[in-house]
């Protein structure tokens, strides 16, 4: 394995981290690549620029941090100890800065609608006939191959695995503190110093030392508060389920043989559930963003008004929704929707949100939660929730949100079916008071 570092240390300025250092040339190199270079195209947060005004950040300078945070982990804190081998140091840096590589644009609303998953691309770009793949094989012939195990969570080394995705991993101590700081809000922020400075390799993990655990606290209780304050916002739901409703009805349209005015090229193999890398490449959120200002011209009502609401923020109203107890409710409306002239598919609609804070490991369960691991003055190892009575409180307590979303200011235009309008309005009030 090959790895030649630049001549002079490349510095990018960071608002979060002040400095990102590059020494080698691989990381250069792979910065450089088209397909990292279209993070730049990608928020970091979707449709939370419509809530937050200042959430413009994007999926680039995320990986750049993730990518800082790892390095100072294994050139600063883990260099030289035993439990650490340093052949392992450029596997993780590729992979912590490569992790967000098969992002799409809008990423969650669009994996949800044309069922894909973002690391399957991740894997098929840096595996595929791609620059990236080009520049990991300049380290070794297996080394692509490698780092996408590590992505895939299926490398040997769990140790280098958990740095990357665990429940205290570089990608979530940036996110948290870039998100934060981009959207304006206190709650992210956490002692990552105190975090990276008792952070200890030991065989097949990452542990903590116990005289870091309140730091710990404090970094799951900003994940927390950041969940419901800052991705669950409402309003981004909102946002959110008009993105997806416009891509459901554009995908509709295609296959009833609709004449679009304005051809979706970039979508077809989508559309057709054929999409391979090379298409999924092209697309970035200034190509969807070309498509909802042109079908805003589109003859289809419904394609129509979605993108207009979404490209002029006039979003969906709600109310809070309980599925267990007002199904009987929502059958009504759905009823009263068609009398009314409005499509029910697309303009009443209910969205969950849904997280876990913190969980341990429970053998046999779909999704394997490595939990957080404490390293007592003894050398003795205990599970976070075992000693911290914060995060025993929160451990394994899913919260769930539903609402219920709709547009007011259609329901509320009553020169048409306006005595269906009416009883609408009035059984939504009535859900409002529940």
């Amino acid at each position: 394995m090959t790895n030649s570092k630049l001549s002079e240390e490349k510095v990018f300025k960071d608002p979060v981290h002040r400095y990102i250092h590059v020494r080698d040339k691989v990381i250069w190199d792979l910065i450089g690549t088209k397909e990292f270079q279209r993070l730049r195209r990608i928020r970091q947060l979707g449709t939370t620029y419509l809530t937050f005004h200042g959430a413009e950040h994007s999926r680039f300078n995320h990986s750049l941090g993730v990518y800082e945070i790892v390095r100072r982990i294994v050139d600063d804190v883990f260099k030289g100890r035993k439990e650490w081998n340093d052949d392992d140091r450029l596997l993780c840096l590729c992979a912590a800065l490569l992790h967000d590589l098969g992002h799409g644009p809008f990423s969650h609303s669009f994996e949800k609608v044309f069922h894909l998953d973002h690391e399957d691309f991740t894997r098929a770009i840096i595996l595929g006939e791609t620059e990236v793949n080009a520049v990991l094989r300049t380290v070794g012939a297996d080394f692509a191959k490698k780092v996408a195990e590590v992505i895939a969570k299926t490398y040997g080394n769990k140790q280098v695995i958990s740095l990357i995705s665990s429940q205290i991993d570089a990608d979530r101590m940036d996110y948290l503190q870039r998100d934060a700081y981009y959207t304006g809000v206190s709650y992210g922020h956490f002692d990552m110093e105190r975090i990276l400075r008792v952070m200890r390799p030991r065989e097949d993990q990452v542990v903590i030392k116990s005289s870091g655990m309140h730091a710990v606290e404090d970094y799951i209780m900003s994940r927390y508060q950041m969940y419901w304050q800052v991705y669950f916002h409402p309003v981004t739901r909102s946002a959110e389920v008009i993105l997806t409703k416009i891509l459901h009805r554009a995908k509709q349209l295609y296959k009833e043989k609709y004449s679009f005015k304005h051809h979706p090229l970039h979508f077809y193999s989508l559309f057709e559930d054929k999409v391979d890398v090379k298409d999924y490449l092209k697309l970035d959120e200034s190509i969807m963003f070309y498509y909802f200002q042109a079908w805003q011209e589109e003859e289809d009502i419904i394609l129509n008004d979605l993108c207009s609401r979404f490209i002029n923020r006039d979003l969906f109203k709600f109310v809070e929704f309980n599925p267990n107890e007002q199904m009987m409710t929502l059958l009504q409306l759905n009823k009263l929707f068609k009398q009314a002239g409005i499509d029910p598919d697309y303009y009443l609609v209910i969205d969950s949100s849904s997280d876990l804070p913190y969980d341990f490991y429970r053998p046999g369960e779909e999704e394997e939660r490595l939990p957080i691991h404490l390293l007592k003055a003894n050398g003795e190892i205990r599970e976070l929730s075992r000693e911290s009575e914060i995060v025993d409180a929160i451990s394994g307590k899913r919260r769930t949100d539903h609402k219920l979303y709709y547009p007011l200011d259609l329901l509320e235009d009553l020169s048409t079916n306006s005595k269906a309008k009416k009883e609408i309005l009035e059984l939504l009030n009535r859900i409002n008071r529940d």
